[in-house]
């Protein structure tokens, strides 16, 4: 079944009125939760508005070259590798490659950044691949910001929000980055744009209430990543104070549709210092982290979140892209385990490489609560 929708309206008492509308609009800009639901269009005169009046997110898209733009609404995978006009490396796989964003540490937990690629192994599913591409430079990302907007998050919303953008100054400033907020329910805030000013606004919407629903909340950005972000590389930047407690989703269904070829990677903030039950809350955010080659962090203040933010932005922006064309072809589908292992540089010590855990290759997992 598809992904959840998050580009919906924050009325609730007109929302079903809304989207029994949209049925018969193919045009509609909002996205319908439904296999046949239609694209965005492509040009519109004016933003379109919501049941209560406000002016539905608009796309801002990074400028690109007047070649690329010839070429935005063709498959990513038949593109070449290429530098824009700014000298920014947009990087394009080959159809049949699997592309690992991968990030390397040493003993002391250093960052290492000089690696070249014969250092590298890859394992799918235990055997050894070629590698067949290797980039070591600061790819720009997808980013999709994902904020618990529950009631237990109304004191600390303001340190997380400068966080969330303090992260984004720290990031390539190529990045698309969109705004998902989240209680019992989630919203796109804003869709891609790197505009601060807009950014700040979506994460101003603050309406402290309800429960948790995070795994409906990361699947559903994690489908919005996937169907409409223009740049390869995918991240979820995602914050929450507790357990999911209102998700459709388990935390299976959820990893299953992160791990999914081009899933994004998930950088977690766990501020669980009052959660009634932070042990089962910190092991779904680790399960998410680790499985798609991201850090789960459990700050012991809040005042700890910015810098970690920022921790977050060097991680991306440090990462090894590394291509490979699987031994056992990506049509026989099934879930491929990965393992990338680097040999040890001079003055690093033992390393340790950091990427998905696996992908499942071909058709997308089943979800048991997508509607």
């Amino acid at each position: 079944m598809p992904g959840r929708d998050i580009t919906r309206p924050r009325n609730r008492a007109t929302r079903f009125l809304f989207l029994f509308t949209l049925v018969f609009w193919a045009g509609a800009p909002w996205v319908l939760p439904a296999s046949t639901r239609p694209a965005p269009p492509q040009d519109q005169s004016k933003p379109a508005t919501s049941p209560t009046g406000a002016s539905a997110p608009e796309t801002a898209i990074p400028p690109q070259t007047q070649n690329n733009q010839d070429k935005d609404n063709q498959d990513k995978d038949n593109q070449d590798k290429q530098l824009n006009d700014q000298g920014v490396f947009v990087f394009r796989k080959d159809v049949d490659e699997v592309l690992l964003y991968a990030t390397v540490v040493d003993d002391k937990q250093h960052i290492v950044t000089n690696l070249d690629r014969s250092a590298f192994t890859i394992f799918e599913d235990g055997k050894p691949q070629n590698i067949i591409s290797f980039h070591h430079v600061d790819i720009p990302v997808a980013m999709g910001i994902v904020i618990d907007n529950s009631g237990s998050m109304k004191e600390k919303r303001a340190k997380v929000n400068q966080a969330a953008l303090n992260l984004v100054r720290s990031s390539n400033p190529r990045d698309e980055v969109c705004i998902v907020n989240f209680n019992d329910e989630y919203y796109l805030d804003q869709d891609f744009t790197n505009d601060l000013l807009k950014l700040k606004e979506a994460l101003e919407k603050i309406d402290p209430r309800g429960g948790t629903s995070l795994y409906d909340a990361v699947v559903a950005s994690a489908e919005h990543l996937r169907r409409f972000a223009r740049l390869e590389k995918k991240v979820l930047f995602l914050v929450t104070d507790g357990e999911d407690n209102a998700s459709t989703e388990t935390l299976e269904q959820a990893v299953k549709h992160l791990q999914e070829e081009n899933g994004p990677s998930v950088y977690a903030i766990g501020i669980l210092g009052d959660e009634e039950h932070p042990k089962r809350a910190r092991k779904a955010l680790e399960i998410i982290a680790q499985r798609t080659g991201g850090i789960a962090f459990f700050p012991k203040t809040l005042d700890e979140v910015d810098a970690i933010s920022r921790t977050v932005a060097s991680d991306i922006r440090n990462q090894y892209a590394i291509g490979y064309k699987p031994t056992n072809p990506r049509g026989n589908g099934g879930f491929r385990q990965i393992r990338v292992e680097a040999k040890s540089a001079k003055g690093h010590g033992k390393m340790t490489v950091r990427t998905k855990s696996g992908y499942y290759a071909g058709a997308q997992p089943a979800s048991g609560g997508a509607k």
